[in-house]
């Protein structure tokens, strides 16, 4: 957020040449629509609690700076030239997030418990401090404790605010760290690239995320049929070996023993079913335009008005609706207006640029990809949603970078 400002002072004093991607009106929509929230912020929502403070107006705040903020990264990465920002020192940056996510994992994954009390929250009125979005935003843990599978067992999400966000900058940051460490690395890049590879599976297999799971594998398909599409015969043959060589992989690794645990307990299944449905009902029949502007705590626990939270069972309670998928947040804070355009400008993005055969072009679809898988299960806010920008800005700019280049032929 910080960085933004100086980013948007840039963007002013360039503001006669600016220019913008296909679909970023569709962009703009969403963010006037957006802000049309603060209106309806003290509407009440069937099915959730009546009335609200003032946490409202800092949750909604805090998630509009974020909006905005990658607004401003998408046209600062985009409006820069090859020659004063390269796209590879972009990349590189992305890569050494990957190998912080995968240091933060692991450090979850063997220190679990730690906890650090931040300088914001020795700042902050106590009020705010103990606030639980804001909680959960100041308050650094390495990892969160759950019982998934039916024992208590770490998930890292060091060094973000929650397990979901580290399973989805993971699988953002994982292209980059591929090509600037593989593929356009130095030889001392190489050399590490393999070993930090494999140390990073074992949070990934142990943090029982199985949208980080199947997100992987989608990428892995697409990259693969994207070679095949451009290379014929050759890149079959290299499928066939990387598909023999991680199917052994796979069998002898402890992946599929949790795959089989972690689906005989889905745990939040029936929790994400009820919460969506009731999200869906309520926005529906109370706000379908413009929504609520942002979450509201549900009324009882999904089941039964009297039911909730109590100190010695937390989960007894239900997530707030428009959680627990970003679509969800879209639908219930934004309406149906606001969700479409989020949606179409994404959509815009990744028809304008599958068929890229730029390494830039790939990565940046493979995120839009787990993207859109993360947004039905993830809230992507933060870090996630200004990756995914930044991922946007690189394959803009190398197809815009290109067509000059013919144009000039």
């Amino acid at each position: 957020m910080i960085m933004a400002v100086p980013m948007a002072v840039f963007l002013y004093r360039r503001r006669a040449t600016l220019v913008v991607p296909r679909g970023f009106g569709a962009w703009l929509l969403f963010l006037v629509w957006a802000l049309l929230g603060v209106a309806v912020l003290w509407a009440d929502a069937p099915g959730a609690v009546t009335g609200g403070g003032f946490s409202r107006v800092l949750v909604f705040g805090w998630r509009m700076t974020w909006y905005l903020s990658c607004t401003i990264a998408l046209l600062y990465v985009g409006n820069l030239r090859e020659d004063e920002l390269p796209s590879d020192r972009i990349g590189r940056l992305l890569g050494y997030m990957f190998v912080v996510t995968t240091a933060g994992g692991l450090l979850g994954s063997f220190f679990p418990q730690l906890q650090l009390t931040s300088l914001m929250e020795i700042i902050l009125p106590q009020g705010l401090a103990t606030n639980d979005f804001l909680h959960d935003a100041i308050h650094p843990k390495t990892a969160t404790m759950e019982t998934i599978t039916g024992v208590v067992q770490a998930r890292p999400m060091a060094p973000f605010a929650y397990a979901n966000t580290w399973g989805a900058a993971y699988a953002f940051f994982l292209p980059y760290f591929g090509i600037t460490w593989i593929v356009r690395g130095n030889k001392w890049r190489r050399l590490a690239a393999g070993p930090i590879l494999l140390v990073s599976l074992w949070p990934v297999v142990y943090s029982l995320d199985r949208g980080l799971w199947v997100a992987l594998g989608l990428m892995a398909a697409f990259v693969m049929l994207k070679m095949i599409l451009w290379r014929g015969g050759r890149a079959i043959a290299w499928t066939l070996v990387v598909l023999a060589v991680g199917g052994v992989v796979f069998a002898v690794s402890p992946l599929p023993g949790l795959i089989e645990k972690r689906l005989d307990n889905p745990h939040s299944n029936n929790r994400r079913y009820l919460l969506t449905e009731q999200t869906i009902r309520s926005t529906l029949t109370g706000s379908p335009v413009v929504g609520f502007g942002t979450t509201r705590n549900v009324q009882g626990n999904l089941v039964t008005l009297g039911g909730g939270s109590r100190p010695d069972c937390k989960a007894c309670g239900a997530p707030p609706l428009g959680t627990q998928g970003h679509l969800w947040l879209l639908i219930f804070a934004n309406g149906l207006v606001g969700a479409a355009a989020f949606l179409f400008f994404f959509a815009i993005r990744f028809v304008r640029h599958w068929r890229d055969r730029s390494a830039y072009g790939m990565a940046g679809c493979c995120a839009l990809l787990s993207f859109g898988l993360f947004a039905l299960i993830y809230d992507l806010v933060e870090v996630p949603l200004y990756t995914v920008m930044i991922a946007v800005a690189l394959m803009w700019r190398a197809q815009r970078d290109t067509l000059k280049a013919r144009v000039r032929r």
